[in-house]
């Protein structure tokens, strides 16, 4: 049986400047015929895809942190959604800090995705909006709301801030959604998800390997930050980049001498492959 390869994109297989190097893109195509390679990412399929160019992936992706599991053809495996009566309510918490989130949809049943957003913005959602200014999917709202089907809800802030929404949310919601508390390395802020409970790489590694029948005892991943432990737990081998959190580093079984910077993830790979 063939070995599995999935990587986390942002800060692990993407350089911090969002490229992906020649020496990677080499390195990990030269696995293409004889592994199964995919990527786990908090992306949406659009970006996923404009930063894959040029990459070669077999198996199913994990997109939106694991609310979204799809083919590079558009073919939607699974998908966990927070209904549009939690996705309100979630907006009506924040709103009450004086925060409004970006909203990650299901538009449609073929994969059109929807980013919307509130009038409202702070420095880090303004500084986000720039990079998404010629991007036919965002969608900006006086009174934001949810839709019908949401992947993810995220705000971005300082950390005591997001700290305090999460406890309001977790006394409205309990433990019916999931709660990603995390640093947003790009902008020097944190950022809370919100997404509904099985909306993980955990999740999303189960449901790639029951739709390429792979044996997790085969699997490798690679991450860095705290929404890849789940499959680290889950891959026979665990793989954190030099720049991974302190707590990711901790979890895994392996943690590179590299960076995402330093092309960490291909290094190993050519190291695996020349053994």
């Amino acid at each position: 049986m063939k070995n599995i390869y999935i990587t986390d994109l942002d800060h692990t297989f993407l350089r911090s400047d969002l490229s992906i190097s020649d020496y990677t893109k080499k390195t990990w195509n030269s696995y293409a015929s004889e592994s199964i390679l995919s990527v786990a990412t908090a992306r949406t399929y659009k970006k996923t895809m404009q930063f894959l160019e040029g990459i070669h992936v077999n198996a199913p992706m994990i997109l939106l942190d694991g609310a979204l599991i799809a083919t590079t053809d558009k073919k939607i495996i699974d998908t966990k959604f927070v209904t549009k009566e939690a996705g309100d309510t979630i907006i009506e918490e924040g709103a009450k800090l004086g925060i409004f989130p970006f909203v990650l949809s299901l538009a449609e049943g073929e994969l059109n995705e929807a980013f919307s957003y509130a009038t409202t913005l702070n420095s880090y959602q303004s500084e986000i909006i720039k990079r998404y200014v010629n991007d036919d999917h965002t969608q900006v709202f006086k009174d934001l709301r949810a839709m019908q089907n949401n992947f993810k809800i995220v705000y971005m802030g300082n950390e005591a801030l997001l700290r305090e929404l999460e406890k309001n949310l977790k006394v409205v919601f309990k433990e019916q959604l999931k709660y990603i508390l995390a640093p947003e390395a790009y902008m020097g802020c944190y950022f809370l998800t919100v997404l509904h409970k099985d909306a993980d790489k955990s999740h999303g590694i189960q449901s790639v390997s029951e739709a390429a029948g792979f044996d997790l005892k085969k699997l490798t991943v690679f991450g860095d930050n705290f929404n890849d432990i789940g499959m680290f737990e889950l891959a026979n081998t665990s793989v954190a980049v030099a720049n991974a959190q302190e707590g990711v580093k901790r979890r895994a079984d392996i943690v590179l001498a590299h960076t995402n910077d330093e092309d960490g993830v291909a290094r190993y790979l050519a190291e695996v492959k020349n053994a």
